[in-house]
């Protein structure tokens, strides 16, 4: 008997049937061919990204030489940008900037130079040491400070207060090699102060030594960075008065990416983080403001 004609329930049924299996195929074919990516997009950008940042899959550290001012905004600074580049980690290591100098000429392995003396970066750039120019980050200042509960008045007699017979040790950073230590220098020297006191200083290897000098009772009184007065960890230790700026040479600061081993391009990144809008908060806050009149 010749088979029933097919009804039109069956015929779609058949349709739907055949439909799902094409659909089933492609489902296959674009798995294998991996991931669809967008115009301008390439595989491991994340929405949001924005322009000019590292790729999260490069995964670089990168070591940066410090001046002793900037530990605490620069501690601040680098947990910023660990927020936005995760991958990238910033290895600082904090000192003089004289003595940063001497080891970079002589081969140290730092991918940036942070110096507190903006002279020291320019040499290197000159010595054909950088991966780009010389660029001013700041300008420092210089407070004479003490511990809260020290008797002197270091507010209502500025400087004059180091010739109290209670001063017995005065710390500075050591001007050999730290231009904090130059600054006080210069300012003691303009207040006619330079050889009453002499032989009273005793100097720190930078000037975040010359502020532990005084909070640990090794001298009673010190000429610090404002940057450190102004940390966490001194802010409420102790109290000072501001060094008239004109009193001392400018304290100009300047940082350097270095040509090395390293990663240039990532270093340049970070330093562009630090003097951009994020990294210029920090620094305010710490008292370091821009070069310029």
């Amino acid at each position: 008997m010749p088979p029933a004609n097919p009804t039109m329930a069956d015929r779609a049924r058949g349709a739907i049937v055949l439909l799902l299996s094409s659909l089933v195929a492609l489902a296959g074919c674009v798995a294998a061919a991996g991931p669809i990516e967008t115009a301008g997009s390439t595989p491991g950008d994340a929405p949001g990204d924005s322009p000019g940042t590292p790729p999260a899959e490069a995964a670089v550290t990168i070591t940066v030489a410090a001046a002793a001012d900037l530990r605490f905004a620069m501690d601040e600074i680098v947990a910023a940008y660990a927020r936005i580049v995760p991958a990238t980690h910033v290895e600082v290591t904090y000192g003089s900037s004289g003595s940063f100098y001497a080891q970079i000429s002589n081969g140290a392995p730092f991918d940036l130079f942070f110096s507190a003396d903006i002279d020291y970066p320019r040499r290197l750039e000159a010595a054909g040491l950088g991966a780009g120019p010389t660029r001013p980050y700041a300008v420092g200042r210089i407070v004479l400070w003490v511990p809260t509960a020290s008797s002197l008045d270091v507010e209502g007699r500025g400087l004059s207060v180091l010739l109290d017979p209670a001063v017995r040790r005065i710390a500075i950073a050591n001007p050999e090699h730290a231009p904090y230590g130059r600054a006080a220098v210069a300012a003691l020297r303009s207040a006619g102060l330079d050889a009453g006191v002499a032989d009273r200083l005793v100097l720190g290897e930078n000037v975040s030594q010359t502020a532990q000098f005084v909070e640990s009772g090794a001298a009673e009184v010190g000429i610090i960075a404002l940057s450190l007065a102004l940390a966490p960890t001194l802010r409420d230790q102790g109290r000072w008065w501001a060094i008239p700026p004109e009193s001392y040479p400018p304290i100009e600061q300047g940082a350097l990416v270095l040509r090395g081993p390293g990663d240039p391009e990532t270093a340049s990144h970070f330093l562009d983080f630090v003097l951009g809008p994020q990294g210029r908060a920090i620094l305010d806050r710490y008292g370091f403001r821009l070069p310029g009149p």
